[in-house]
This record gives structure tokens, C-alpha cells and sequence, in this order.
């Protein structure tokens, strides 16, 4: 009992681990959408893309109305004060004051880069030494408008834009990403199905060498073949024997660097599906390049750059204008001072004074003239144009770029797709080959030598079709990365 005991005990912890790993049977699709759901990199891109949102929120919040309310009560002041006679002598004497005081701002900024604002605020102090209490009570409504917004640059609304567009850039390079993903996903997943496939093709290398091996030693104890024939074969066993474990442990390295690409848990255990079907993929040139220069982000990346330099070329050219501003105010105020009165009575007082007393206003206009910089300004300016033509000349740059790559792309995807097809006729010429040598060896009508050159020509139309799938397939992946179209399916990806 004591002895089940133990080994019960000695065995729950694996009795767990298995528990807790999960079995992943992964296509191609689902590899990509395990990637867009876990794997940090997407993790990292969807925060940025959730900065640029807050960004454009916050550069629209700021045509809406702020409330603003400042309280500073209670608040104790202890300190000395000096006052002059007449004839000049200096006087000091302690102060002792409790005093409150709130503010309440409501401003309303415009479209116009100006803003209409109504602030009130309320204050009291007493004086603990005599018991005299101040309190004042001001309610102020106004407005300022700078006037160059209307003839050169509006700061409020192009500080919208460049949110907008710096929202939808965020956006692209999000999209960019996510298919730049797609087709690292792809690589890793069809690198792995590669290794996969190469250890399917060593372990049928090994069982064939171990067959070989099997009728090598029965002819050599017969006396049909020499010894140094019986040898070979062992080498050529232990030869197989060591290109299997090394296929083994690359692929352990693979699935591993796999899962963690995909953000899976390094415990889990994955198995992808080794079918190696595909589709023979027509596709038209000018269609591809159309496709490209309109989804590239690259393309809008720069007609974003360009519009945000406009943008900075007329803040610099306003910078040498003329500037004017006007500012306009109507306040009224109350104000109370007694002694031995209470906080409430003193507001009261002053709100009645706020009544009784006559308000006050004022309006002015200030105008700004840029006299002489010297030429600094216009200087800006310039510089400032010459690279707006750079980015100009890049725009143009990137478009001449993307059609000689997606060309280059579609050239690559047909050439891909000839040798898939040529290879899959040499996989089963070699094949047949294969057994038809294996037959002879068995009959005794070829050597070892013989056989082995066969067995390694079949395993290198094996691992040459397996290479050329591959290529066919990331480069199909490829061509859908760069123009946002697959044409598999014949449909945009969004």
C-alpha cells in the first residue's frame, strides 16, 4: 500500500502537466487568427492604435465647452504687516486671517480660435484679530478672437487634422502590420510543415534503410554479397538513423519557436495540417498593380506627409503676417467690508452690492506688425516648401517602387508555380525509379552504391517539391501583402 502510495504521489505532478497542456490541430487560418488575438506584437500595435484614437478625442474635445471650478477654503494666514505715517516711521503688527474662496470657470471655445468664457468667483476673509471681514463677489463674462484665423492659420482646426490624419495613419500602419504578420505566420507555418515534412521523409528514408540493411545481411550470411557491401549498409543505416533524430530536433525547435510567435503556451502541444494541396493561381498584372497603388499604405502614408506639411507651411507663413486680437469683457462685482458680521451676512452683502453697483466693460484691439526679421521668417518658409517637394518626389518614388515590386512578385509567383508542377512529375519518376532499384537490389542485379544513389535522388525530389510548394505558397502570401488583395479568392482583404 505504501509502495502505491509513493508512486502515486511521484507521478501526480506529470498527471497535471498533461492536464494543464492543450492540443493544438493548427491550419494556416487558424494560426493567423490565434496570431491576431495573442501574439504581443499585435498586442503592442492594437495600444498604439488605441493612443492615436484617444489623441483624435482629445483634439475634438477641444471644441467642446470646459468647466473649470478652483476652491481654496479654508485657507490660515499668520505674518506681519507694515504700514508708514505720515512722518515716515514704519509700523509693524501680526496678522491673523481665515479666508475662502471658489471659481468657477465655464469657457466655450470656437471654431474660430477665439472663445467666449463666463467666470464667477466668490471670496471671504476675516481678520481674527479685530473680527473685520472682507468679501467680494465678481461675475465676468468674455471673449477673445485672434484675427489672423480667418485670413491665415486656424491653430484649433488644424490641430484636428493632424489628429485625423494622424488617427488614420495610425490605422494603416496597424493594417500594415497585421498583414506583415499574416505573412510572418505564413513563413513560420510553412517552415514548420516543411521540418514536419522532412522528418515524415527521414523516417521513410529510415524504414527503407532498414529494410535494405534487413536483406544486405541475409544475402552477406548467404554468401551472395561481400562484406564490405554488408558494411556500407550499416553505415548508410546509422547514417539514416542520425538524419532522422536531427530532423526531429529541428522541428522541436520550430514548433517551439511557433507557439511562440502565436503567444501559445510552450507546454501546449501543436500538430498542423500536412495536406499539400494548392490552386494554380492566374494572375493579372495590371489588376495586381492597380490593386496596389490604391491599398499600398506607403502611397497614403506620403499624401499624409504632404498634407501635414501644408499644414506646417501655413503656420510658418502666418507667423510673418500681420496679427490682430480682440479681447471684450462685461463684469459686474460686489464688495463688502464690515466688522463683527458672519460669513453668510458678508455674501449677502456683497450680492446686494453686486446688485446696487454699476458694471463694468471694456473692448480693445490689439494689432501685431512684423517690422524687419531680416528675411528669417521668409527663410522658413522656403525650406519649408523645398520639403513638401520632397515628399512630393518620394510619393512618385514609392508608386515607380511598388509597381516594379508587385511585377517582380507576380514574375516570381508563375515561376514558383512551374517548378511546383514539374517536380511533382519528378517526385513520382522518382519514386517509380526507387522501387524498381530496390527491386534489382533484392534480385541481386545491383549493388549497395547503386541503391543508395537512388534512395538519396528520391529524397531530393521529395525535399525539391516540399522547397517549391513552399515557395509557391509565401509567395502567393507575398503578392497579398503588398496589394491587400488575395487572389485565391478573389476578394480585398480588409
Amino acid at each position: 500500500m505504501r509502495k502505491l502510495f509513493f508512486t502515486i504521489t511521484l507521478l501526480f505532478p506529470y498527471f497535471v502537466l498533461l492536464q494543464s497542456q492543450s492540443v493544438h490541430t493548427l491550419t494556416l487560418e487558424e494560426s493567423i487568427e490565434i496570431a491576431r488575438k495573442k501574439s504581443f506584437t499585435m498586442l503592442n500595435l492594437a495600444e498604439n492604435l488605441k493612443i492615436a484614437e484617444y489623441n483624435l478625442k482629445s483634439a475634438t474635445s477641444r471644441l467642446k465647452t470646459h468647466i473649470d471650478m478652483t476652491i481654496s477654503s479654508p485657507q490660515y494666514t499668520e505674518t506681519i504687516e507694515s504700514w508708514k505715517d505720515t512722518t515716515g516711521i514704519t509700523f509693524y503688527y501680526p496678522i491673523k486671517e481665515l479666508g475662502y474662496a471658489s471659481t468657477l470657470t465655464i469657457n466655450q471655445p470656437l471654431p474660430t480660435d477665439g472663445n467666449i468664457f463666463i467666470q464667477n468667483s466668490l471670496s471671504s476673509g476675516e481678520n481674527l484679530e479685530n473680527k473685520f471681514r472682507s468679501s467680494r463677489l465678481r461675475s465676468r463674462i468674455g471673449f477673445n478672437q485672434p484675427l489672423s484665423s480667418f485670413y491665415a492659420y486656424n491653430s484649433i482646426r488644424s490641430t484636428l487634422k493632424r489628429a485625423e490624419l494622424d488617427y488614420e495613419r495610425s490605422s494603416k500602419q496597424f493594417k500594415r502590420e497585421e498583414l506583415n504578420l499574416v505573412y510572418q505566420v505564413s513563413s513560420a507555418y510553412y517552415n514548420l510543415l516543411s521540418l514536419q515534412k522532412s522528418s515524415e521523409i527521414t523516417s521513410l528514408d529510415l524504414e527503407r534503410q532498414m529494410e535494405a540493411y534487413e536483406i544486405s545481411q541475409n544475402k552477406y550470411a548467404a554468401g551472395l554479397i561481400r562484406e564490405v557491401d554488408a558494411l556500407q549498409m550499416e553505415v548508410d543505416l546509422a547514417e539514416a538513423q542520425n538524419n532522422h533524430d536531427i530532423a526531429l530536433l529541428n522541428e522541436t525547435s520550430a514548433k517551439n519557436s511557433f507557439k511562440e510567435l502565436l503567444g501559445l503556451n510552450l507546454n501546449d502541444s501543436i500538430v498542423l495540417n500536412s495536406e499539400f494541396s494548392y490552386e494554380i493561381v492566374v494572375i493579372d498584372p495590371e489588376k495586381a498593380v492597380e490593386l496596389a497603388l490604391k491599398n499600398r499604405l506607403e502611397v497614403r502614408e506620403q499624401e499624409i506627409q504632404i498634407e501635414l506639411q501644408k499644414l506646417s507651411i501655413k503656420q510658418q507663413k502666418a507667423n510673418g503676417m500681420i496679427q490682430g486680437r480682440i479681447d471684450a469683457y462685461f463684469e459686474k462685482a460686489g464688495i463688502n467690508q464690515q466688522s463683527d458680521v458672519g460669513l453668510f451676512n458678508s455674501l449677502k452683502n456683497s450680492y446686494q452690492n453686486l446688485i446696487d453697483r454699476n458694471a463694468s466693460y471694456g473692448i480693445g484691439l490689439t494689432i501685431t506688425i512684423p517690422l524687419l526679421d531680416w528675411g528669417e521668417n521668409r527663410a522658413l518658409v522656403r525650406a519649408s516648401e523645398s520639403r513638401l517637394k520632397q515628399y512630393s518626389y518620394r510619393k512618385e518614388e514609392v508608386k515607380r517602387e511598388i509597381e516594379t515590386e508587385v511585377k517582380n512578385l507576380i514574375a516570381s509567383v508563375n515561376s514558383n508555380l512551374k517548378r511546383l508542377q514539374v517536380l511533382e512529375k519528378n517526385v513520382l519518376v522518382a519514386e517509380k525509379s526507387f522501387e524498381i532499384t530496390r527491386k534489382r537490389f533484392s534480385d541481386g542485379d545491383i549493388d549497395s552504391q547503386n541503391l543508395a544513389l537512388e534512395r538519396n535522388r528520391l529524397n531530393n525530389a521529395y525535399t525539391s517539391h516540399l522547397r517549391a510548394y513552399i515557395n509557391y505558397q509565401l509567395s502567393l502570401a507575398d503578392l497579398g501583402r503588398k496589394t491587400f488583395y488575395d487572389f485565391r479568392t478573389n476578394q480585398e482583404i480588409q
